[in-house]
């Protein structure tokens, strides 16, 4: 659905709503949730194949970089390293150009798009997700396409990009989510597109205790939080997408993604 941006309210939220998710990840090669790993001061990915690794309780109270070293340090492969399912839809209709994935895991999204002609940055705060994601780009043969750094993402990196992706930006950490995304569209380049991919309800591997709490966006708040004006971005989608998983028990169940795709004006409009 294309629509131009209309000057409604921003819905703010705040890092707190964030912190009450606490899930623990149970995927297989069936769940391409790609992104579960955003990292500023968390990390957001997940790309299909998760050791069941539960959440501890006090998750909150931990320095993101502990937790997200100490998840990552749990297991010698966290994700599938496939791509994220919306990832390779939308990109496969966009000119290759040069991408940033904001929380980028081990890889697996980065590697995709290296693969289909884009010059790839990914960025995450484990280092020891980095590592892997730089040995995965080698072996898959694209190294001088795929870029990886390990970095807190409350201070989006600088440059403009013709793509930017974050992807179920949902964690258990400290998140200051707006500001990582509204960031990330200010390194989106005159013509490029921001694509934010979302959980629209508890996914049906999760182990929440405080799903009565936590709110998920609609594909319209995920829009109207980040505030853009409607003079210089377009929205190109905002819709909401379903796909196969599994759940906790390792059998098929439905999920619903909210996507949000924006574009850039080259130049802006009167």
């Amino acid at each position: 659905m294309t629509r131009r941006l209309s000057a409604r309210p921003v819905v703010a939220v705040s890092a707190k709503s964030i912190v009450a998710v606490t899930w623990a990840v149970h995927t297989d090669n069936m769940h391409t949730d790609t992104h579960s790993t955003a990292h500023s001061n968390s990390s957001p990915h997940s790309h299909g194949t998760s050791q069941s690794h539960s959440t501890p309780q006090n998750a909150s109270d931990l320095a993101p970089i502990d937790f997200w070293e100490d998840r990552y340090g749990g297991a010698p492969q966290v994700w599938s390293g496939k791509v994220n399912t919306v990832l390779a839809d939308v990109a496969s209709t966009l000119t290759p150009g040069t991408a940033l994935d904001l929380g980028c895991g081990e890889g697996g999204d980065v590697i995709w798009l290296a693969r289909n002609g884009w010059q790839a940055t990914g960025i995450d705060i484990s280092t020891t997700a980095i590592t892997r994601a730089v040995q995965a780009a080698a072996d898959a043969g694209v190294a001088q396409r795929a870029m990886f750094f390990a970095a807190d993402l409350a201070t989006v990196p600088a440059g403009l990009y013709d793509l930017v992706t974050a992807s179920f930006f949902h964690s258990p950490v400290e998140l200051p989510r707006v500001e990582i995304l509204r960031q990330a569209a200010a390194r989106v380049a005159p013509g490029g597109h921001l694509l934010i991919t979302s959980h629209s309800d508890f996914p049906p591997y999760s182990q929440s205790s405080d799903q009565h709490e936590h709110h998920f966006l609609s594909p319209e708040e995920e829009l109207s939080q980040l505030g853009l004006n409607p003079d210089v971005w377009e929205a190109i989608i905002t819709e909401k997408r379903s796909r196969m998983t599994t759940d906790r028990n390792g059998d098929p169940a439905p999920i619903e993604d909210v996507v949000v795709l924006i574009n850039r004006h080259k130049q802006q409009t009167r």
